[in-house]
Formats: C-alpha cells, sequence, structure tokens
C-alpha cells in the first residue's frame, strides 16, 4: 500500500467534480483502494498543493499521421486524405521510419498526459508490430489496431484482401496476451474496405472476440459515398452491423457528426462509443457533432486528439474545443441542447474513454491508478478554489504543468531516454 497527498479531483458521473481538498488517495497493487483525509500508516508521497486528477484517454488518433499535424486544413476531409494523408502513411513501408516517428508520437502522449490511447497503425505489418513493441517498452496503455484497407487508395498504400486478413491475424497472435497493449481489429472505414475484406474481419472477430475501431459519418460527402457504395443498406452504421461491428464486440464509432436517428438508437442499444474529436471536425471543416445529444441518450462518449486530422495532442485544448463546439451547436443548430459543461467535458476525457479499457479514468474503489500531477501553481495567482484551479488548467494548461505520471500505479518517465 502506498498513499499520495494532494487535492484529489475527478468525475464519478458528468453530473459534477467530486473532490478530497488536501487528502490522501491509497493505492495497491496499482488500483485505488480509498481516499482518507487522515494520514495513513504506510508510505506516504505528498504532493502539496498540487492537483492529482485522473489521466487522459485519447481514443481516436492516427499513429503514422503524426508527421501531417498542422498540414492541409484548408481541405476538407477525403480531399485532404488523398493529398496528405495517404501519401505520408504509404512512407511507413520503412520500418525505420517507422520507428523513428512512433518514437516521438508516443513521447508526445506521455508528454501531454494521455496515458492510454487507441490506436489507427498504417496498413504496414513490421511498422505495427514496431508500434506494438515501442508502446510497450514505454509504459503507456493502448489498443493498436493495423488499418485494413483493400480499395480506394493510392496505389502505394493498398493491400489484397488476402494480405490484409493474414497480416491481422499474425499480429493478434503475436499480441493477443499483452497486458497494457492489445489489438483492435480497424477496418479504416467502409469505403476502403471490400465486402470480402469486411466478411474476413467478421471472422476474426467472432473467433477472437475482439474489438472494433473505425470511422462513421465524420464528412457529409463520406455520408454520400457510403450510400453509393451501399445502397442497400438502411445508413452507415448498419453497413458495419452487418459485420458485426457495431457493438458485438466493443467497439469506437469516431467522429459520428452526421448520425441519424436510427443509428443512434442502434449505438445506444448496442454499446457502441463515441470518440468525439472537435479539434479534427472544426480543422476539416466536417461540421459540430451532436454530444449534448448522445450523452442524454446515455450513448457512451470518450474523446479523440485524431491527430492529424486533430492538430494537437494536449488533451486540455481538446476539451476546450470539445466545449467551445458545443456552444456552437447550442447558438446555431439546437437551442434545446445546453452546452457542454467543463466537468462533462473533463469526464469524456478521463472516464468516459477510459470505460473502454476496463475500471480506467476515475479514483472510485478497484480502478487504476492511472494519473496525472499538476502543478499549477503559476496559474493560481488567485487563491480560489480546486474546481476553478482545475478549470484554469484546463483553457491555459500545458505540458509543463503535468509534474508526474502514473499508469496502474507505476511512475511512467520519459520514454526512450
Amino acid at each position: 500500500m502506498k498513499a499520495y497527498k494532494g487535492n484529489i479531483i475527478f468525475t464519478k458521473d458528468a453530473s459534477d467534480f467530486t473532490i478530497y481538498e488536501d487528502s490522501y488517495i491509497l493505492v495497491e497493487d496499482g488500483k485505488v483502494k480509498d481516499i482518507v483525509k487522515e494520514e495513513p500508516d504506510c508510505e506516504v508521497e505528498d504532493f502539496g498543493e498540487k492537483l492529482i486528477i485522473p489521466a487522459f484517454n485519447d481514443i481516436h488518433i492516427h499513429a503514422p499521421q503524426f508527421t501531417n499535424s498542422g498540414i492541409g486544413y484548408d481541405e476538407e476531409l477525403i480531399p485532404w486524405l488523398n493529398k496528405y494523408t495517404f501519401p505520408t502513411e504509404a512512407k511507413y513501408a520503412d520500418p525505420e521510419f517507422a520507428r523513428k516517428i512512433y518514437k516521438r508520437f508516443i513521447e508526445i502522449l506521455w508528454r501531454y498526459g494521455s496515458m492510454r490511447s487507441v490506436v489507427f497503425s498504417s496498413l504496414h505489418k513490421e511498422g505495427t508490430e514496431i508500434l506494438f513493441d515501442l508502446f510497450k517498452e514505454s509504459g503507456l496503455g493502448a489498443y493498436i489496431g493495423k488499418v485494413n484497407m483493400d480499395r480506394n487508395s493510392t496505389e502505394d498504400l493498398i493491400e489484397t484482401t488476402e494480405d490484409s486478413l493474414k497480416d491481422t491475424r499474425e499480429i493478434i497472435e503475436k499480441y493477443r496476451d499483452e497486458k497494457l497493449v492489445k489489438p483492435i481489429i480497424t477496418p479504416r472505414f467502409v469505403p476502403s474496405c471490400t465486402n470480402e475484406l469486411m466478411e474476413g474481419l467478421q471472422e476474426i472477430i467472432n473467433e477472437e472476440k475482439l474489438p472494433v475501431q473505425s470511422h462513421l459519418s465524420e464528412n457529409v460527402g463520406e455520408v454520400e459515398w457510403v450510400k453509393e457504395l451501399h445502397p442497400d443498406s438502411e445508413n452507415y452504421g448498419s453497413v458495419y452491423d452487418k459485420y458485426d461491428m457495431f457493438g458485438t464486440t466493443p467497439t469506437i464509432q469516431a467522429h459520428c457528426v452526421y448520425c441519424t436517428e436510427e443509428e443512434m438508437k442502434m449505438m445506444e442499444k448496442q454499446d457502441v462509443y463515441v470518440a468525439h474529436c472537435p479539434t479534427s471536425n472544426l480543422n476539416l471543416m466536417s461540421g459540430l457533432a451532436p454530444i449534448k445529444e448522445y450523452l442524454e441518450r446515455d450513448i457512451k462518449v470518450g474523446l479523440g486528439t485524431d491527430v492529424a486530422g486533430g492538430h494537437t495532442f494536449n488533451m486540455m485544448q481538446v476539451i476546450t474545443s470539445a466545449i467551445h463546439v458545443s456552444k456552437m451547436y447550442w447558438l446555431y443548430v439546437d437551442k434545446n441542447k445546453s452546452p457542454l459543461t467543463t466537468s462533462e467535458a473533463f469526464y469524456i476525457a478521463t472516464k468516459g474513454g477510459g470505460e473502454f479499457f476496463g475500471n480506467v479514468g476515475s479514483f472510485e474503489k478497484d480502478y487504476a491508478f492511472d494519473a496525472l500531477v499538476i502543478d499549477d501553481s503559476d496559474l493560481k495567482d488567485l487563491d480560489i478554489p480546486v474546481k476553478e484551479r482545475l478549470e484554469k488548467v484546463i483553457y491555459m494548461g500545458e505540458d509543463k504543468h503535468i509534474v508526474k505520471r502514473f499508469v496502474e500505479g507505476n511512475v511512467i518517465e520519459k520514454p526512450f531516454n
């Protein structure tokens, strides 16, 4: 047993913060056991006036797109993919290039306190294995998916159906028993996958019971493209559902900007997670996702940076973007959907997405002690309450304010030093 003393703040649910000022959080075998006011009879690490918060969980991010961050945002989604993303991802056929970039990618996740993430790799088997191995070395948690795509791409970034399924199976076999870094089935999106590939992935899902990640209704043109490719399907989500990729196993669908009423009902019934990616949706002019609607329907919601559609790894900036998007949605789309509160936005960045990993993202009993220690001394010029201190960190925080990082009770130092 070990205890950590500080100002402890987290969200049990989205409605408000739970705060324990000047208290001790007790951790045993990597899990939270209690939070107490009196000094416990065990080793104590005293963080003084600092804040102790749950670590962030980035549930939608593209590792090979890292080098494209900040580039090409004059384009909408499909032109951006063809002009910038696909040519860049083709470079990951070179293992040394992959190793160099993926080390930097993981270091920046660490820097900004995203201690677990759900990651798209490229379609390259060797590069994906390098990404797995580097995550294992770093101590960060992740689900990692080798992207599957056998149509509608450039010549240097496409695979045969047979190779896609073979490589996917081999990666699963190699990493299926890992504790913190696990495989996830990753069809890029419906337009990139033939029916034959989707059927093969469906077989793997049902054999292996693995989770799934993909994209859903990010962009108006994309939605129309799916209708052309699958005219017999009722909607975009039903294409995934046909192939057991819509909640048969734990499923994350990124963006969900233009979901229909029928899709929302399916998502609620089948426990499909929405990965809300506000910075990306603004950069690529995709739209304003109805996140308050999803929360009110009890649809699971987490937050994603969507690098490189999103320009920043800083989850504090993404939280504020989620709030801003919800304010514009209220102002211009639906006055009945109030903007996200600070606690709601913080919740989806921590416990909301963390639940995809199990008991992660909160400091309730038996939750993993994934935590960040925040030194906000240069931000709190006024004597303000802990809740307002965290709000100021969310709006103004930088990586320098994170002074310690934990995953399952283990201190995680800067990777690859």
